[in-house]
């Protein structure tokens, strides 16, 4: 029995129509997935590279491209302090020549003794993120106690690397560095590096855990790892590189 000439366009056309309902199916599918994972950023701002950064959200997978973003930005990141509740103040600017010091940002009413330095904005952000996300946890969880203040040995020098004339300038030159020597607790304890690094207790453990989270927002971390230089400190700067060192 012989074929219709119309039968083999009939086939093409329902050929090409499953086709067709196969890939409005897939689109549909890559649709409805597209809406979810919108939904589901917007409810994890943390994990959201389009939400804006706010320091009191929990660290999420977005958070270290937000914090690279500050660094070339000192009205956005400002303004994330603002957002995040951070009281600071922004100062004039000043200094010449390697040691300008363009970005002035100084916290108010923050836990840092003995006093509270001038650093830049981003050193700030970060400084604020470590002490909520992993500084005051760790002190609860592994010291039994809050954190009362953290001191430090300053953030602002105009020098060069090691202290030399010649090489590099430091990211204290700027304020964009800042050194962090001890962690006194609300029950009085104080726990300093140069005291208590080498020690095999809770102390030990907490300075740590706590040197292993600043890394995860500070472009450089040195600790006493590092070299000897650094007994008796945290480093922690926000030089512009964004794959930190963490010694």
């Amino acid at each position: 029995m012989s074929r219709s000439p119309r039968e083999p366009r009939i086939s093409r056309r329902i050929g090409r129509f499953t086709a067709d309902r196969r890939i409005l199916s897939l689109l549909l599918v890559v649709f409805a997935i597209g809406i979810a994972g919108w939904s589901w950023l917007s409810e994890h701002p943390k994990h959201n590279p389009w939400a804006p950064l706010d320091l009191r959200d929990p660290v999420g997978m977005a958070t270290a491209n937000k914090l690279l973003a500050l660094k070339d930005d000192v009205e956005l990141c400002r303004v994330t302090l603002d957002r995040s509740d951070v009281a600071f103040r922004a100062l004039e600017s000043t200094g010449s020549g390697a040691c300008e010091r363009p970005d002035r940002t100084q916290l108010e009413d923050y836990p840092l003794s003995p006093n509270t330095p001038i650093v830049t904005c981003p050193v700030a952000a970060a400084l604020e993120l470590w002490r909520t996300k992993t500084v005051r946890p760790a002190a609860r969880e592994i010291l039994g106690s809050e954190l009362a203040r953290m001191e430090h040995l300053g953030a602002y020098s105009c020098r060069r690397l090691y202290g030399g004339e010649e090489g590099p300038w430091s990211e204290h030159a700027t304020g964009n560095a800042i050194d962090i020597s001890a962690f006194v607790l609300e029950d009085g304890t104080r726990i300093s590096l140069i005291a208590d690094w080498d020690g095999t207790d809770d102390e030990a453990r907490f300075l740590r855990e706590v040197r292993d989270g600043a890394c995860g927002v500070f472009a450089t971390v040195l600790s006493p790892d590092y070299n000897a230089a650094h007994a008796d400190h945290f480093h922690l700067d926000q030089e512009s590189r964004w794959s930190g060192v963490c010694r």
